[in-house]
């Protein structure tokens, strides 16, 4: 039986891009055309298939960035994600080493916020490993819409032969010579350009900005995507020069061991939660077995969102309309949207006795 939010899609090919990554096209019925229009930067959650988790487990998924502009999935008809095998993985190994044509995976609709911001004209992409995927698709559609944008977009990789969608970087910077600059950071592999090999710090994240700045035309979006500390680090250097916060978008495609939940705070066991959903109010009384806000509401709606549990993705977001939660590190929400009363319900627990959340805000 499909999740609920799920919807069966047939996949039509698995392509590899490194020794431990691929690319999946997924073909989308046109009666949900709708259900799966997105923007350039999403991603989509997949279930992981109950065969793959341990007999007992609860249910589990994983987001995949979309890696092609919406323009390019509507001429191909289809939806195309990037996934790396990620060590001890079950889905992601699956869908490497397994998956082939024809197979059937269960997707919910796209999600996120890591987008192209509308009026963006000259875009700084940084990127590590498969943090490229959702940069990609932002990239490929700032060129093919704007004949003034810009990109600039440095790629950092352990090695030449792990960099994902390679074929495709190379193929966007034939398309677009003038107007994106490609640079690629290699970690664990000599280049001849000193500051383009070995791990950015905080001198070298300066050089190269610098250097691939210099009379460029002002920049109007950052866009930093791929593991914890090269996206910290990377972050301090864009604001370092200037940047204006608002302008700073992040993502992270692996935080990590996420720290805990805060514990319950005094007086909030037993607390009263109601969550609007689809339109509709459902209450449910917070137990001490809940690890979170979202486990709480799950046990009434199993139609809430969520996906990686760990802060990263955002699929869980909903806003406080009344109450106050405690909430643990997050990666997902931006200041604007913190200051508006979003949180993450998957790392939050009720702070009083009553709790009202709005998923559809």
């Amino acid at each position: 039986m499909t999740a609920a939010g799920f919807h069966p899609l047939t996949v039509a090919d698995v392509t590899p891009l490194t020794a431990d990554a691929v690319s999946i096209g997924l073909r989308v019925p046109v009666a949900l055309a709708g259900t799966f229009a997105y923007q350039p930067g999403q991603h989509l959650p997949v279930r992981v298939p109950p065969a793959l988790l341990p007999p007992g487990a609860a249910e589990e998924r994983r987001t995949y960035s979309v890696c092609v502009p919406p323009g390019t999935a509507a001429r191909d008809g289809l939806l195309r994600i990037g996934v790396r095998r990620v060590e001890g993985g079950a889905l992601s190994t699956h869908l490497v080493e397994r998956l082939g044509p024809g197979d059937i995976l269960e997707v919910g609709a796209p999600t996120g916020r890591f987008v192209l911001a509308p009026g963006a004209r000259h875009v700084v992409g940084i990127v590590g490993g498969s943090g490229v995927t959702p940069v990609l698709a932002i990239a490929g559609e700032l060129l093919a819409t704007d004949p003034a944008g810009r990109v600039t977009l440095v790629v950092v990789n352990r090695t030449a032969a792990t960099v994902m969608f390679a074929e495709e970087l190379a193929d966007l910077k034939d398309a677009h010579p003038t107007r994106l600059l490609l640079t690629h950071v290699l970690t664990r592999e000599p280049q001849t350009a000193p500051v383009l090999s070995g791990r950015p710090d905080a001198e070298r994240w300066k050089l190269l900005l610098d250097g691939l700045l210099a009379g460029a035309p002002p920049v109007t979006g950052w866009y930093l995507c791929g593991p914890r500390d090269l996206v910290t680090a990377a972050r301090a250097a864009v604001l370092d020069r200037g940047a204006e916060p608002t302008e700073v978008h992040v993502e992270l495609f692996h935080a990590g061991d996420p720290p805990p939940v805060p514990a319950a705070a005094p007086g909030a066991a037993g607390a009263t939660i109601t969550a609007r959903l689809g339109g509709r109010r459902t209450t449910v009384t917070a137990e001490h077995t809940d690890a979170s806000v979202l486990d709480a509401v799950l046990r009434v709606r199993a139609d809430a969102p969520f996906a990686c549990r760990g802060g990263v993705c955002g699929t869980c977001r909903a806003r406080v309309e009344d109450g106050e939660v405690a909430m643990s590190e997050q990666w997902a929400l931006e200041p604007a949207e913190l200051a508006a009363g979003y949180v993450l319900t998957c790392r939050s627990r009720a702070a009083g006795p009553r709790l009202e959340l709005d998923y559809d805000a």
